[in-house]
């Protein structure tokens, strides 16, 4: 593409920003089509991201080489939130199915958490992977408010909490249970911090909460022992978001994407021209941000690197 787009550019709020984002940087508008674009995810090996689009019910697989976007599964469980485990294997929350998933390399799908104590999970919405292989997804209630993004029911737990699944036995556990609505998740590099979202005001925007918590893990890695506020939105909600490998938190919002230094400092924002929902890493080295807009995917370049897990090689 050439020119920039409409509605598109970025903002350095913190002399801090020039450092991440290139001065030739450009957004791009890779796909458009979805009502809602959500949950992106990208393989290395085959250099594609796969993304969901909840209302319609169907994930959709961008290909970084052919430039071309397809559906990859249809129906999909209105799935939301995606991750990759070190496996290289999908991991997916569904809102429809009220449950989280994990294909495999043969195309089966496994079902990894479906129940809390005999009672169904509300509608898993987002969801990462720990180096030791456990996996840690929030549960708010928005696939079950309606039929619009999965299927319209009663909170049978009658909460919405934050779990982990161990990696090694599958057992599930809560970890935070004073969430209002909990949303987008992600560990720092060194994985002490775990940072998730409460987007409470989406149906309390006056005491509502709009903000990331740093949750500090425990030593052995099983536990959330205790929470700050790191940042509050300023243009609508957080959802989705991921880190760099020197901390700094790219994170969805009304607006754009907003970009938080490690201390909470909000350095700079890159305008999309609808809501931001979500965001990944991707390419060779993982300095290409996809975005997850309303309608549409986006792309920029970057000047870093996405934080994977400790160990793991940047290059594919």
């Amino acid at each position: 593409m050439f020119g920039i787009l409409d509605g598109t550019g970025s903002t350095v709020l913190d002399p801090r920003f020039h450092r991440v984002i290139p001065g030739s940087a450009r957004v791009e508008r890779l796909w458009t089509g979805s009502r809602w674009a959500e949950g992106p995810a990208w393989f290395r090996a085959h250099n594609t991201l796969v993304f969901s689009d909840i209302p319609n019910d169907r994930m959709l697989r961008f290909d970084a080489m052919s430039g071309q976007t397809s559906v990859f599964r249809q129906p999909a469980r209105n799935s939301n939130g995606n991750t990759v485990d070190p496996q290289g294997r999908l991991v997916t929350c569904e809102h429809g199915g009220r449950q989280v998933t994990r294909t495999e390399h043969d195309g089966s799908v496994t079902v990894l958490a479906s129940h809390w104590q005999g009672k169904r999970l509300n509608s898993p919405n987002d969801v990462v992977v720990k180096s030791d292989g456990s996996i840690w997804f929030t549960d708010p209630d928005y696939g079950i408010l309606s039929d619009y993004e999965g299927n319209k029911a009663e909170s049978e737990i009658g909460a919405c909490h934050v779990y982990r699944i161990d990696g090694q036995s599958g057992a599930l556990a809560i970890v935070a249970d004073d969430f209002v609505k909990p949303n987008g998740l992600a560990f720092s590099p060194d994985e002490r911090i775990l940072y998730i979202a409460d987007t409470g005001a989406s149906h309390d925007p006056v005491h509502g909460p709009r903000h990331i918590r740093a949750c500090e893990v425990s030593a052995d890695g099983t536990r959330l022992t205790g929470s700050r506020v790191f940042a509050t939105c300023t243009a609508g909600l957080f959802d989705g978001f991921r880190l760099d490998v020197e901390g700094r938190i790219w994170t969805s919002a009304a607006d754009g994407v907003h970009v938080y230094h490690a201390d909470g400092t909000l350095i700079g924002q890159i305008a999309i021209p609808e809501v931001v929902a979500n965001v990944c890493w991707g390419g060779p080295r993982l300095n290409r941000l996809f975005i997850c807009g309303t309608s549409s995917l986006y792309a920029v370049m970057t000047n870093t690197n996405g934080a994977t897990w400790p160990g793991a090689a940047i290059s594919a």
